[in-house]
């Protein structure tokens, strides 16, 4: 008969930590959230690493190359979405390597024939107020002027009026060369009082842009995640069925790590692809696998050669995988089960296997929860799709500013080869929605509000590392009425008119 787990399938909502003994020197100033990304053997190093235990989940509404570069800077890792052609997918990957602080591939980009209208539109957009005029309206094409907020008036101006009549000409920019470090442009933006500064080809192709407001970037951001020569680690994401040309391509292209990008893990189809890289590679080449929920799933995997294991199922704000399908589990009951056989892995064999939580959070303190009971890190979703970095669509929802979200199983993202077993026949159901989360801003004063909370939280259990963290922590379940009392309550709200 079917094997029935003791245990009932549990969130983080479920749980809390009980406060551990903290010294003088439990200060969130103190607390290190450096934290490995791939297996290493015990007593050695992991060659890859996070300075904060974040990644972007690998999905078309939150990770494209705008993101891995934003999330690097401040010490995160994005998996660059697979749902694409391999070409497209490489191409991301190539520019955000290729990125250099400071020197900025412009988002807003226009012809001299487009009008007022579509630099109201872009803005709306993009929220960017500086917009590139070039021959072709692409951010490599020939510059013919700028446009900024001070190039127009809406109350005056005619919405129809064409960019050529109002743009500020070339002829009347102060441009640099291809050649000018970032010392040499943050001066002349200095000497001349200008906003932004366009670096150009010797032809006059639009390059970079330099702007004011990224000057002096290295000293707000000491945990950017660099490679050996300085540039952003990046990640990508791949599948079980075009990987023999997927993956070549995303490694010329410089990704740094890979990861299988699928609804469930436990499958022949992944250890095909991680013995097929293993093969070609060795062990150069970084990929995690997933996703799994119990044990017996991490133990394949990481048998199987994966480099992290992603944990989780249906746990994911748009995925109804376990509605659909009835597949699944909680993802802490998820979480402390693989953790387990994660430490079982490696008093037996010397290799540490970092887990992966991704999904199941609703809160800030669900990520504390998560590390505390063995996650490494967690890959999210939701939480990076409503900041200006994330590539969906701002739009106005009853009078609320909201950014598109949706999933890799519903039928906007068409990427049926994340949810099928291998064969030809594509699925006839979904398993994720199409949807809104509410606009948040710009990600990195999300983030340190974030990483604050996760810090305190720390001190809170006397730990001052993730591994002290999972060592010290104690928890206990919540019941009903415990919950109750843990928000607000028996008190009238200012503004409550109730």
């Amino acid at each position: 008969m079917a094997y029935y787990f003791p245990e009932p399938s549990r969130t983080f909502s479920e749980f809390l930590l009980i406060p551990g003994y903290s010294s003088a020197a439990c200060s969130p100033d103190n607390v290190s959230l450096v934290t490995p990304l791939v297996r290493f053997k015990k007593g050695e190093e992991p060659e890859l690493t996070l300075n904060i235990p974040l990644t972007s989940a690998v999905m078309q509404a939150v990770s494209d190359d705008k993101m891995a570069v934003e999330l690097a800077k401040e010490g995160g890792i994005s998996f660059i979405y697979g749902s694409q052609s391999i070409e497209s997918e490489a191409a991301m990957v190539a520019r955000a390597k290729s990125y250099k602080s400071g020197f900025v591939v412009s988002d807003s980009n226009l012809t001299p024939e487009n009008t007022l209208a579509d630099v109201l539109a872009l803005k709306e957009k993009t929220d960017h107020s500086t917009v590139a005029v070039t021959h072709d309206g692409t951010a490599s094409g020939k510059l013919l002027g700028l446009v900024t907020s001070r190039d127009y008036r809406v109350s005056r101006m005619a919405v129809d009026e064409k960019v050529s009549a109002f743009m500020t000409p070339i002829e009347k920019l102060i441009t640099a060369p291809y050649t000018t470090t970032l010392s040499e442009a943050n001066d002349i933006i200095w000497e001349h009082k200008l906003n932004a500064l366009p670096i150009l080809s010797p032809t006059g192709e639009l390059i970079n842009m330099v702007f004011r407001k990224d000057y002096d970037f290295h000293k707000k951001n000491p945990l950017e995640l660099l490679d050996s020569e300085k540039k952003y680690i990046v990640g990508a994401g791949i599948n079980t069925r075009d990987y023999k040309e997927r993956v070549p391509a995303l490694i010329a292209a410089g990704a740094d790590a890979l990861v299988i990008d699928s609804s469930e893990g436990f499958t022949e189809w992944q250890k095909l692809v991680l013995d097929w890289i293993r093969a070609e590679y060795g062990d150069t080449v970084k990929v995690g696998a997933g996703n799994v929920v119990d044990g017996e799933g991490f133990r394949f995997l990481a048998d199987s050669g994966a480099d992290f294991v992603k944990v989780g199922i249906g746990g994911g704000s748009i995925c109804i995988t376990r509605e659909q399908k009835g597949i699944g589990r909680g993802q802490a009951s998820a979480v402390i089960d693989v953790a387990k056989e994660r430490e079982k892995y490696f008093r037996e064999t010397g290799v540490y296997v970092p887990i992966c939580s991704d999904g199941g959070v609703v809160h800030d303190y669900h990520f504390t929860l998560a590390l505390a009971m063995g996650a490494d890190f967690l890959m999210l979703g939701r939480y990076f799709a409503r900041f200006d970095e994330s590539p969906a669509n701002r739009v106005a929802v009853n009078g609320r500013y909201m950014k598109e979200y949706w999933g890799e199983g519903s039928a906007r993202a068409r990427n049926w080869q994340r949810y099928d077993l291998g064969g030809s026949a594509k699925l006839s159901f979904e398993e994720g929605v199409d949807s809104y989360v509410p606009y948040a801003g710009p990600m990195k004063d999300n983030l340190a509000l974030t990483l604050g909370k996760m810090k305190s939280t720390m001190c809170n259990c006397g730990a001052l590392t993730i591994a002290e963290l999972q060592q010290k922590a104690k928890m206990t379940l919540v019941s009903a009425t415990s919950i109750v009392e843990g928000g607000a309550h028996d008190v009238v709200l200012k503004g409550d008119n109730n």
